[in-house]
């Protein structure tokens, strides 16, 4: 079977029509949500972050994995010390494989969640043991993310990579429509399509063509339908790694039209657009239901939010003071 939709949810369900005791991710790259999320799983997971050995790691997405070890029981994160960029799921029954997924969906919201993007095929029998082998050698040149001290682990990222993102508007004053106030229509009033609460980062033409490798282009109109004729979404899914290491999934959504080519207009979370504004509503010490002005942010001590790219899809926002 080969399967190119729904790549969480058939990761996370495989266990129910198999006999397993064992879960082993081996992934090019991780993102925190899923890692997270292996906590449901009703026995062992083991997580094998591929490209640690090659390109270390940033430490925003490092103290998020390790933050997630330290919580979970019965998970343990490693980081190879080969450069592998393998996507291998695969569960085990007694040490051995019973099943196996393989392709190019790495372990992350974004590798997992756009349709007809990546791929997982299932094994066959006969690549079982070679299989076995080839997990063996990589565990066996592994570390537990909770032993590298600072070997391999980025302080952060080039500031020619770090995008200041204002949370206002050109006269110096927070949106009315849009930015923290998403929920709110230009006279001030609720707005009827959005809740009270909603809040994105807007995205600016400028932020587009001075950071384009933050900003990729959405699918065209063409790349948007696959070859049965069925539109997929096309807002990039991502997730999100805040100072303070609360992370949320979220979108790259809406439409900014640069050079003819259409880029994304705001980032969100997602599925609850609330979840955003009700998490800076918090730091800022504004009540849930009341819209953001320039003062609270002044009080606050910072009009932005830093952000930057972690790994594909990971995307670190600064709104430290």
């Amino acid at each position: 079977m080969l399967y190119t939709q729904n790549l969480e949810e058939i990761i996370f369900q495989r266990h129910e029509i198999l006999d397993t005791d064992e879960l082993i991710v081996l992934s090019g790259y991780l993102g925190p949500r899923p890692v997270a999320r292996l906590e449901e799983l009703p026995f062992n997971s083991r997580v094998i972050y591929g490209m640690y050995g090659s390109e270390g790691i940033q430490t925003r997405l490092h103290n998020s994995l390790t933050r997630i070890q330290n919580e979970v029981e019965n998970l343990n994160i490693f980081y190879s010390q080969l450069p592998v960029h393998s996507k291998c799921y695969v569960w085990r029954r007694q040490g051995q494989i019973i099943h196996a997924l393989l392709g190019s969906a790495n372990f992350s919201i974004n590798g997992l969640t756009t349709p007809y993007r990546e791929i997982l095929a299932e094994t066959t029998r006969d690549t079982f043991n070679p299989l076995n082998d080839y997990l063996g050698h990589v565990l066996n040149n592994s570390i537990s993310c909770l032993e590298i001290g600072g070997r391999g682990v980025q302080e952060g990222v080039h500031i020619d990579e770090a995008c200041n993102m204002s949370l206002l508007m050109a006269n110096g004053e927070t949106h009315n429509a849009s930015g923290l106030n998403w929920g709110y229509m230009k006279n001030g009033l609720p707005s009827p399509k959005r809740g009270i609460d909603d809040a994105c980062i807007p995205i600016s033409i400028e932020h587009i063509r001075h950071y384009p490798e933050l900003f990729p282009p959405k699918l065209t109109e063409r790349e948007l339908v696959d070859v049965r004729g069925r539109r997929q979404r096309s807002n990039e899914a991502i997730e999100l790694i805040w100072d303070d290491g609360i992370t949320m999934e979220g979108l790259l959504e809406g439409t900014n039209m640069v050079d003819g080519i259409a880029y994304p207009k705001q980032i969100s979370s997602f599925p609850a657009k609330n979840q955003m504004g009700e998490y800076l509503r918090s730091r800022l010490n504004v009540p849930l239901g009341q819209p953001v002005q320039k003062h609270h942010l002044d009080r606050y001590g910072r009009t932005d939010i830093t952000v930057s790219l972690l790994g594909n899809g990971i995307y670190s926002c600064d709104f430290s003071v």
